[in-house]
């Protein structure tokens, strides 16, 4: 049986888990790989409005992803635990296998 503490701490992943689970914010945290960039950079790079993607970061931010600081008008957004990225590589291994065993099944076939 779970303990209280792993629960919450199952439940904490669960709630990053769903900061990141929109292709924007994807597409964000594979932006700010590279370095901190303002809102209205990383708007054109994905192509959404400033507003959207403000809800966006908003999100990140507030589940702890994402960290910002303002420089007159600007924002600049960057990534808080770089080892987010990692997580990607790990997810794009996956696919990368599912393609791999979708190809043996079509030969089976």
């Amino acid at each position: 049986m779970l303990s209280n503490r792993q629960k919450l701490v199952f439940e904490k992943q669960a709630e990053i888990a769903k900061a990141i689970a929109h292709p924007f914010r994807i597409a964000i945290v594979d932006f700010l790989k590279d370095g901190e960039q303002c809102v209205c950079d990383i708007a054109e790079h994905i192509g959404a409005e400033r507003s959207n993607v403000s809800r966006h970061l908003s999100v990140m931010v507030n589940a702890g992803l994402l960290e910002y600081r303002k420089e007159g008008l600007k924002v600049i957004y960057r990534l808080k635990c770089h080892c987010i990225v990692d997580f990607f590589s790990c997810v794009s291994s996956v696919l990368k296998q599912q393609v791999r065993d979708n190809e043996k099944l079509l030969k089976v076939l």
